[in-house]
C-alpha cells in the first residue's frame, strides 16, 4: 500500500436501529414502491417520527425502474438532504449502512432510512435476468443461459475439483439453513429439509441441485442509522457499527472466481472492529448459493482459504450451535427479494443483538458480523463489503 494511506475513522456517534422485514410472498401484483412505502411506513412508525423527520434516504431495487431514489422520494412524500441509490445487488445493504453512518457522521444527514425491496410477477425474474448487465445482454442470455445458476455450478465445480469439497458439505449449509428457516414466521420454505433430500433433489446445472438455489420472491427489508443521541432521545435499541468494508472487481486476474474482495480488506475489518473472529456470536453471509458462503467462511478469515469444507464438517450451523449461521434462514430458505436479499442478514444481525430476533434468537449475542456479495457479471460477482456490528448494553455510542 501506498505510505499516504491513512486509517479510516471509526463509527463514533453513529448507530443501527428499528429491524423491520415485510414478509415475502411468491408472487405480487403490487409494484416495487408498494413494499419499499410499507418498509418506510414501518421504519417511520417503529421509531416514533414523522415521515418529515427523515432527511436521509438510501434504497435498493431492481424493479423499481424506471424511478431511482430520487424518483421515489415524490412517490413517499418525502424530502430528504441526502440521497443515495445503490443498485448492488447483495452487498447493497452493508454499502448502505456504511455510507448512511458516514453522511450522519459528517452532518449530511441526522437519521437515515435504508430501504431495500422488489416486487415479483409471473416471468417477471426472466425478464429481469435479460437486462441484467451488458455482460448479460451481449455475452450470457443471447446463447441460452438465463441466469446465475450456470455460472454459479462452474464456480461451484471449480471450487469442489481444487478444495475438495463435496456436495454433502454445501448441503449441510443448506439444511441447517432451513432448520434455522423453521423458527422464522416469514421464511417462504417450512418444510424439514434432511441432507438425503439435499442430496437427492433434482439437478438444475450440474452440480448444483435444487436446495443450491434461491427462490425468487416480493419482499422488503429496512432499518434506520442515525445519530446516538436522537436514539437515545426516542428509547430505541441500537446497534454500534464497528467496522466496515467495501471492495469492488476484487482479483480481476482469477481465471475462475473462488475469493472476494473480503480477502483483500479482512485485516483492515478486524483491526478497526477491535475483536478478531473466535469472538464473533453469529455470521450472517450472502447465501444466493452455498459455495458462496463457503467463500465468505474463509475470505473473511474463520478458517484459512481451503479450508471452507473441513470448517463446515467440525461444526453446528444451526442457531443454538457453535457457529451460528444465517439465523433466519438466509435466502436458501427465506426467499430472495431482488435487492432486498442484500439487506435480509443485515436486518437479521440487527434483530439479534437487540435481543428481538424471538425464535432465532442467538443467545447472549454480543458480536455479530454481516457479509454482502452481489452483481454477477458473466463469470464472477464484483461487489463484496462487511461489517462488524455489536450489541449496545451499556448506552455506549460505538
Amino acid at each position: 500500500m501506498a505510505d499516504w494511506d491513512i486509517k479510516r475513522q471509526g463509527y463514533d456517534g453513529v448507530v443501527a436501529a428499528v429491524p423491520i422485514s415485510i414478509p415475502y410472498q411468491r408472487f405480487t401484483p403490487d409494484p416495487a414502491h408498494w413494499w419499499l412505502a410499507r418498509a418506510l411506513g414501518d421504519l417511520v412508525r417503529g421509531a416514533g417520527l414523522r415521515p418529515s423527520d427523515i432527511d436521509g434516504f438510501t434504497v435498493s431495487s431492481f424493479t423499481l425502474f424506471p424511478d431511482t431514489a430520487v424518483g421515489l422520494t415524490q412517490h413517499l412524500g418525502l424530502t430528504p438532504r441526502w440521497l443515495d441509490h445503490i443498485p448492488m445487488g447483495g452487498a447493497s445493504g452493508v454499502v448502505a449502512l456504511r455510507r448512511a453512518a458516514r453522511a450522519v457522521q459528517a452532518g449530511d444527514a441526522s437519521i437515515v432510512a435504508c430501504v431495500a425491496g422488489d416486487a415479483s410477477h409471473v416471468d417477471s425474474f426472466r425478464t429481469m435476468l435479460s437486462s441484467f448487465s451488458r455482460f448479460a445482454q451481449d455475452a450470457s442470455y443471447p446463447y441460452g443461459s438465463g441466469g446465475p445458476n450456470a455460472s454459479f455450478a462452474l464456480l461451484t465445480d471449480h471450487y469442489m475439483r481444487k478444495y475438495g469439497a463435496t456436495r454433502a458439505d454445501f448441503g449441510k449449509i443448506a439444511v441447517a439453513q432451513r432448520a434455522n428457516a423453521r423458527r422464522y414466521p416469514s421464511a417462504l420454505m417450512q418444510r424439514e429439509l434432511s441432507l438425503q433430500q439435499y442430496l437427492d433433489a433434482r439437478p438444475i446445472s450440474d452440480p448444483i441441485h435444487l436446495f443450491d438455489c434461491v427462490m425468487p420472491c416480493a419482499g422488503a427489508e429496512a432499518f434506520l442509522v442515525m445519530r446516538a443521541d436522537i436514539a437515545a432521545d426516542l428509547g430505541l435499541k441500537t446497534v454500534n457499527i464497528l467496522s466496515t468494508i467495501e471492495r469492488h472487481n476484487a482479483y480481476p486476474n482469477d481465471p475462475i472466481q473462488d475469493r472476494g474482495g473480503w480477502a483483500m480488506d479482512k485485516d483492515e475489518l478486524w483491526d478497526m472492529a477491535g475483536i478478531v473472529p473466535e469472538q464473533v456470536d453469529f455470521l450472517q453471509t450472502y447465501d444466493d448459493y452455498p459455495v458462496i458462503s463457503m467463500m465468505q467462511f474463509e475470505d473473511l478469515g474463520f478458517c484459512a482459504k481451503g479450508e471452507g469444507p473441513a470448517f463446515v464438517r467440525e461444526r453446528d450451523l444451526e442457531i443454538t450451535g457453535s457457529f451460528p449461521h444465517n439465523t433466519s434462514g438466509g435466502q436458501l430458505s427465506v426467499g430472495q427479494a431482488g435487492a432486498a436479499g442484500g439487506f435480509l442478514g443485515l436486518v437479521e444481525a440487527l434483530r439479534q443483538l437487540t435481543g428481538t430476533a424471538d425464535g432465532t434468537q442467538v443467545k447472549d449475542a454480543s458480536y455479530g458480523v454481516v457479509s454482502g456479495f452481489g452483481m454477477i457479471n458473466y463469470d464472477r460477482g464484483v461487489c463484496s463489503g462487511a461489517a462488524v456490528l455489536a450489541a449496545n448494553v451499556t448506552g455506549d455510542t460505538g
